[in-house]
């Protein structure tokens, strides 16, 4: 096993090695991935068969559910298997897919959340010239900028933390690949990576919060003045569910990423790594499809077709 990672195959440790809690991580985590998976999935198809949802809010809100379905899928149903089977092996290569899906699609999600937020400032700032700024171009242009600098940003920092030798342990302290936990078994001087991760990551959140909090303070300016309640509550209940799932997406991400890489509980690793990969696909379709009402009455006539055909099929 002497190669450059110094390891061929890692071991997944997880939740607990009790049968008992093994199985409940199974049936909770299970059933969040059917719930994530089903609830991302019908928000894009309902947009898809929906001419009426054919706009850049919902445009970008495909590209964030199916951001949120590859995200989720990168690391669920490994723990899945490795709740139910025990065999806890991840491979050298798995690992380094993990790690690269997980920093392109994290990104994607930051970036996409970022250009929703930007969509929002103009829908409300500049409601007469929407359609000009945000044509379907500008629309596509920027959904294939989210993605490309995502990819291209994972895969330096893929690179750059398999460059390490892991000849520690081979150990690893979570239910997926995860960055900090290679970083503590690692025999390598990580300074100088670790360095480069942290600026990265501060750059890019920096950028994102920016662009976010200033789109976000017209936006507020704009609504204040609106003179209607009603009005209010209607921009506000748009705005404040997208800055919750923003905060608690970056917080956790950070908060995991660049806390000192000291002697930490396994616990809050474990919890802190659930919030930035398992809720945000678990929520965004509940909080931008749920919570709204063009989308909730596609939904029900999709879903009111669906049964009417069924039910002709049966008779």
């Amino acid at each position: 096993m002497a190669n450059q990672s110094g390891l061929a195959e890692f071991l997944l440790m997880g939740f607990s090695d009790d049968p008992v809690v093994q199985i409940i991580h199974f049936v909770m985590f299970f059933f969040i991935y059917l719930t994530a998976i089903m609830g991302n999935a019908l928000l894009a198809i309902t947009v898809a068969l929906n001419c009426s949802l054919h706009t850049p809010m919902y445009f970008f809100l495909v590209n964030l559910s199916l951001s949120d379905i590859c995200f989720i899928s990168t690391t669920i149903p490994k723990s899945l298997a490795t709740s139910l089977t025990d065999n806890k092996v991840i491979t050298f290569a798995e690992c380094v897919a993990q790690v690269f899906s997980i920093f392109t699609l994290a990104g994607s999600d930051l970036a996409l959340l970022t250009t929703m937020a930007y969509d929002c400032y103009v829908a409300i700032c500049h409601p007469l010239r929407y359609s000009l700024i945000l044509n379907w171009d500008t629309c596509m242009q920027m959904a294939a900028a989210s993605w490309l600098t995502s990819m291209i940003h994972a895969l330096l920092e893929t690179v750059i933390v398999f460059q390490w030798k892991f000849c520690r342990s081979y150990r690893i302290d979570q239910f997926f690949c995860d960055v900090p936990q290679l970083q503590k078994i690692s025999c390598t001087d990580t300074s100088t990576s670790q360095t480069l991760i942290f600026v990265t990551a501060i750059t890019i959140s920096l950028l994102c919060c920016g662009i976010i909090f200033v789109s976000y303070g017209y936006i507020f300016s704009a609504v204040l003045k609106i003179q209607s309640i009603q009005g209010r509550y209607k921009a506000f209940s748009t705005c404040i569910p997208h800055l919750i799932v923003f905060s608690l997406f970056l917080g956790t991400a950070l908060f995991s990423y660049m806390r000192p890489k000291g002697p930490s509980s396994h616990i809050v690793d474990l919890l802190s790594a659930v919030f930035y990969t398992v809720l945000p696909p678990l929520l965004n379709p509940i909080i931008y499809s749920f919570r709204n009402k063009n989308m909730k009455e596609a939904m029900w006539k999709i879903g009111t077709t669906i049964v009417y055909f069924l039910s002709l099929k049966i008779k």
